[in-house]
């Protein structure tokens, strides 16, 4: 499901269904690294969807945690641990976050929740049958992981 109140009304009527939140972490920067921050952002988020098109009922697609590429990790991560403890006390089990940006892997063990981090693909120049086929083939790996989270 995602987050749009079409989604939200059916989550409330299947709330014990629903135990995963996935929560793409985004970086911002408008410096020299622009480009290939926003293709990450844009690989991100196209995969998110994705995975949302792949286990709806069973999760939620949270709208992407952005925060800038200069900020301290440790700020970013107590912001996102925010997010998560509100989560939590409403009755979200399972967290999953996703990412390209590898500095999230120096404080993965702290998370409250399983980071997922992918290598950005270049989707710009690729043809969008070829785009949808590199896509399949790694939600045909994300599965296993999901998977595993869940038990």
């Amino acid at each position: 499901m995602k987050w749009t109140t079409k989604d939200i009304d059916v989550y409330l009527q299947a709330k014990e269904y629903v135990d995963t939140a996935v929560i793409p972490l985004i970086p911002i920067s408008w410096k020299d690294e622009v480009k290939s921050t926003v293709a990450m952002g844009e690989f991100i988020t196209i995969l998110s969807n994705e995975v949302e098109r792949q286990f709806k009922g069973r999760i939620i697609l949270f709208p992407a945690f952005t925060y800038m590429k200069s900020e301290e990790l440790l700020s970013s991560k107590e912001r996102l641990a925010n997010w998560t403890s509100e989560m939590k006390e409403s009755g979200m089990k399972h967290f999953i976050f996703i990412t390209s940006d590898s500095n999230w892997k120096v404080v993965e063990q702290v998370l409250q929740g399983s980071l997922i981090w992918l290598p950005t693909l270049p989707l710009e120049y690729v043809e969008e049958k070829y785009k949808q086929s590199m896509l399949q083939d790694q939600m045909k790996q994300l599965i296993s992981v999901f998977m595993n989270i869940w038990q």
